[in-house]
This record gives C-alpha cells, sequence and structure tokens, in this order.
C-alpha cells in the first residue's frame, strides 16, 4: 500500500512533463519570438548565476565526451539533418513555385476571364465582348490614345522534354501588340521578336531548358502547321515557362472565333473598381475581373498548399524517428554518466542544472543536425530547375528558392526535436537517487 503514493507521484510527474512538453511546443511553433525571450534569459541565467554555470561546467563535460560515444551521437545529428533537408527541400520548392507565379502579377494590371472560369483555359470571350473590355473606364492608354490592353488565346502543345524525350504540356500564348507595353519584363535575349501576322514564335528561357526543339531556327507543329521560332525571351516569372506568338494568328490556325483572357494596364491600382463596375453593369458581358497578382496567386495556392503539406507530413513522421533516435542516445549517456552525476549531485550540485546540462547537450546536437540539413539543402537545392503542371495543364518552370526564412524555420525544428528528446532524460537524470545512480556502474 505503501507504493501506491510513490507510483501516483511518478505518474503525476510524468503527466506534468508530457503537458510541458506540449505547452512549450506549441509555443514553439505559434511564438517563436518568446521562444527566443526565453533564450536569451536562459543565456543570462547560464552566464550570471552560480546554478547556471553549474550546468554549463556539467555540459562541458558531456559534450567532451561525444568523441567516445560518436556512433550514438551521429545517429541524432544525421536524422535530425534528415529531417530538416526534406523539410527545407520541400518548402523551397512550394516557396519557388508560388514565387515565380506571383512574379507574373502586380496590383496595376488585371486580367478579365469569363464569369466563373477559374484558368485562362477554361474562359472563353467572343470578339465583340474583348472590345467592350478594352474601351471600358479605367484602363490605360498610351501615347496614341490606344488602349494598354492585349486579347489572348492560350492553347497547349505536346513537346518532347530534355529529360525523358516523352511528350510534356506545352503552354502557348497568343499576345497583342499591347502585350510589350503591358508586360515590361519580358525582354528579348537571343533573336528578334515575332513578326505580327507571320507564323512564329518566341519561347521562354524555362520553356527552352525543359524542352527538346525550341532552339532558334527549329519548327514547331501547331495543329499542323510549321511555326519557326525566332527569338529566346526572358521574364523571370511564369511567362518563361511559355511560347509567344500573334493571337490573331494562332486563333485562325485553331480555327476559334474567339479569345479567353484580355490583359490590360490600369489608369492607377484604385480603377479596378470603376472597372468592375462598369463591366457588370453592361448586360452583354458576363466577366470575372482580378488583378494579376491576385490571379496568380489563386494559381499558386492549391500546389503550395499540398507541397507545404507533404513536406511537413514526411517532416513529421521522419521527427518521430529523430526524437526517438535523441531519446535512445541520450538515455544511454546517461546511464553511462550516472554516478558522475550522482557525485556531483553530493557534492552540492541540484536537480537544475543537471536538467539544464542534459537539455543543453541535446539542443547543442539538435543543432548541429539542423544546420547541416539547411545546409544540404541550400547546397543540393537552392536554384535547382524544375517544372510542374500549372493551372493551364501545361508545364510551369520554376526554381527552388532555400530562403534564410526557411533555413531558420527548420532549425527551429531541429532545436524542437532536440527539446523533446532531450527533456525526460533529464529529467531522469535529474530524478535518480543518489545512493540508487552511485550503485550503477
Amino acid at each position: 500500500m505503501s507504493l501506491l503514493p510513490s507510483r501516483l507521484k511518478n505518474l503525476a510527474r510524468q503527466f506534468a512533463a508530457i503537458a510541458a512538453l506540449l505547452i512549450v511546443g506549441g509555443i514553439w511553433i505559434a511564438a517563436p519570438l518568446l521562444m527566443l525571450v526565453f533564450a536569451v534569459l536562459l543565456t543570462g541565467w547560464l552566464l550570471l548565476t552560480r546554478g547556471g554555470g553549474q550546468a554549463l561546467a556539467i555540459a562541458w563535460v558531456g559534450l567532451a565526451t561525444v568523441p567516445e560515444r560518436l556512433g550514438a551521437t551521429s545517429v541524432v545529428v544525421v536524422g535530425i539533418a534528415g529531417v530538416v533537408g526534406v523539410l527545407v527541400a520541400l518548402q523551397a520548392m512550394a516557396a519557388g513555385f508560388e514565387a515565380t507565379l506571383k512574379a507574373a502579377g502586380n496590383e496595376q494590371t488585371v486580367l478579365v476571364l469569363r464569369a466563373g472560369a477559374n484558368a485562362e483555359l477554361s474562359s472563353a470571350l467572343d470578339r465583340p465582348a474583348t472590345t467592350l473590355i478594352a474601351q471600358a473606364p479605367g484602363i490605360a492608354r498610351d501615347a496614341r490614345d490606344i488602349p494598354i490592353a492585349s486579347r489572348e488565346v492560350i492553347v497547349v502543345a505536346n513537346v518532347p522534354k530534355r529529360t525523358t524525350g516523352t511528350d510534356a504540356n506545352l503552354e502557348v500564348r497568343g499576345v497583342g501588340p499591347a502585350a510589350w507595353e503591358l508586360r515590361p519584363q519580358v525582354r528579348i535575349t537571343a533573336g528578334r521578336r515575332f513578326t505580327p501576322g507571320l507564323r512564329e514564335l518566341i519561347v521562354g528561357e524555362g520553356a527552352q531548358r525543359q524542352f527538346s526543339g525550341l532552339e532558334i531556327g527549329d519548327h514547331l507543329n501547331l495543329n499542323n502547321q510549321q511555326w519557326r521560332i525566332v527569338g529566346v525571351f526572358a521574364s523571370g516569372d511564369t511567362h518563361a515557362s511559355e511560347v509567344w506568338t500573334d493571337a490573331e494568328l494562332l486563333m485562325a490556325a485553331y480555327r476559334r472565333n474567339g479569345f479567353q483572357s484580355v490583359a490590360a494596364r490600369l489608369t492607377e491600382p484604385a480603377a479596378i473598381e470603376p472597372l468592375r463596375a462598369a463591366l457588370a453593369a453592361d448586360p452583354r458581358l458576363r466577366v470575372d475581373v482580378e488583378t494579376t497578382r491576385a490571379y496568380y496567386s489563386k494559381q499558386s495556392e492549391r500546389l503550395t498548399k499540398v507541397i507545404r503539406g507533404i513536406g511537413t507530413g514526411v517532416a513529421v513522421i521522419m521527427a518521430l524517428g529523430a526524437v526517438f533516435g535523441a531519446l535512445n542516445t541520450m538515455y544511454a549517456a546517461v546511464a553511462n554518466r550516472a554516478r558522475e552525476i550522482a557525485t556531483l549531485r553530493a557534492l552540492g550540485f541540484t536537480g537544475v542544472p543537471v536538467v539544464v546540462a542534459v537539455m543543453l547537450e541535446t539542443m547543442t546536437l539538435a543543432g548541429v543536425g539542423g544546420i547541416l540539413g539547411a545546409g544540404i539543402a541550400w547546397g543540393l537545392f537552392n536554384g535547382f530547375t524544375v517544372s510542374t503542371l500549372g493551372a493551364n495543364f501545361s508545364q510551369v518552370v520554376f526554381q527552388f528558392q532555400v530562403t534564410p526564412e526557411l533555413m531558420l524555420r527548420g532549425l527551429q525544428w531541429a532545436l524542437g526535436i532536440g527539446f523533446v528528446g532531450g527533456l525526460f532524460p533529464a529529467l531522469r537524470a535529474a530524478s535518480l537517487p543518489v545512493t540508487t545512480a552511485l550503485r550503477e556502474s
């Protein structure tokens, strides 16, 4: 019967430890700034107090013995490095895709689609409708008093990829004369612009890197017609994944009698509301108007959420394995140093410095693993070019972006894993009876 209260106390301590772990973990994820404040306070305690000095001394002894147990500690470092590397790489993929699409938009330009269409490929606008849209209030005009609006057509061509040789979807965009003024970021890097009225194409640099047969002088088959490539352009956004040509000629080649979108420049960002009102009031039109920034943000939102969700899910599964690896390693380290810790406690070292020392050792190993994983992700994937299927069922070429923010997030995960993996061994080291620990080998 006397053992029951003791067991209940141990159970209560375990529940309290788990609750504290969940609370601190939640704060760590939701409010990292609070954890930064905590880290500053902890540093002050370590440097300015007697207990902190004791903790540093114990931690230093533990870290000095790492070479003697290199195999066990490498499990922690490599495991956490793998978690951080996978997490940062997949998040960098999502960030690169999102940045590439968003770079194509701004608040000064709008895209007009058929009402209810969620992408250009599913939209349809007849010629009279596009004329009404271009003449609507709020659309900017050039020096010749011509609306800065481009009536555009999208088709998808099957072109073999360089890497596999298998066909993939390449987006061909037919644009109007105002497209160059509407998108000043598009610049010719080789060759020349296409000539309106001729079967000529210009190719985005991203598309040229991903697909074969898109060099200057090559011909592309579009609806059983041969179109000659005369130039290459760069844009730094999703348009670099496209091929451009004259909209009127492309529409005729595919026997279409209408366009799919109208891209236009506003007189000012605030002019979008009068434009929306004017187009909504016209009974001949049923269209939706969005800024290009809003449009491309929506196009990237779904895929980036999927990529980030997969990345986080995989990282969580791997993190569980890393936590167990850290637990095993630190429990073994505490067991091997049981006599040493008991001796220190017998000499007057309190339980708190022992807990902090074990946590510092684990967090240091976790930090090394986090830095290693983030560094590997940056070295292997930053600027790495890939392509994926976009909203128009065509390949969007983009680059991974391993940003400092993502690397810090990876380090945050690493330290969180180290915290979880070191907490229970630290509590074990501090709660082990001195007499029992002195008898352990």
